[in-house]
């Protein structure tokens, strides 16, 4: 599946990407993102070889006029209810997103998360769509409000991805946002 816009190609990931994903997620800028940084290009390699079967939702971001491949949006099917039974429809989405930080501030972003939400709303049957957002990314939050997602709430001290110097879990405030497919426009 490929998914274009005026400026962007979404589409899956190839081994060919290793490079321009070792870019960005050597540092990830993000706590959110620390499980996934790669401390070589030899694992970017490995990483770009799991990547290359996952076709329908996992997305690599890249520039058309160039190819250049400068971030990701992903997201799974999920029941939306912790408890529920198997049988349950899986028509809710949380979209994970991630941007080389030389290519923000400049719409990518918005664009390809557009898209996406698009996708999923119209081909793959999604009736909600909700993203995570850490109280301290004002980015990401504005992100989700351009895209016409409420803030649902705040979770504080929700989770922990780093440990400070002690050792301990630094626990972060986390804001969820929504929206449904009658919202979307």
């Amino acid at each position: 599946m490929i998914i274009e816009t005026e400026r962007l190609i979404l589409r899956p990931f190839d081994e060919g990407d290793a490079a321009d994903v070792y870019e960005y997620l050597k540092e990830p800028s993000v706590n959110c993102f620390t499980c996934m940084k790669l401390n070589s290009l030899d694992e970017a390699v490995a990483e770009m070889k799991n990547r290359t079967g996952e076709t329908e939702y996992y997305f690599a971001i890249v520039l058309k006029e160039s190819g250049k491949v400068i971030g990701e949006i992903d997201a799974y099917p999920e029941t939306g209810e912790q408890h529920a039974d198997e049988n349950d429809p899986k028509d809710t989405f949380s979209p994970c997103r991630m941007l080389n930080p030389d290519y923000t501030g400049k719409g990518y972003a918005y664009e390809a998360a557009h898209a996406f939400f698009d996708y999923l709303f119209n081909e793959k049957g999604a009736r909600r769509i909700y993203a995570y957002t850490e109280d301290y990314n004002t980015a990401s939050q504005r992100l989700c409000e351009r895209l016409g997602m409420r803030r649902e709430g705040l979770f504080l001290e929700f989770i922990s991805f780093v440990n400070d110097p002690d050792g301990l879990p630094r626990y972060e405030n986390t804001y969820q946002y929504a929206v449904l497919k009658k919202e979307w426009h």
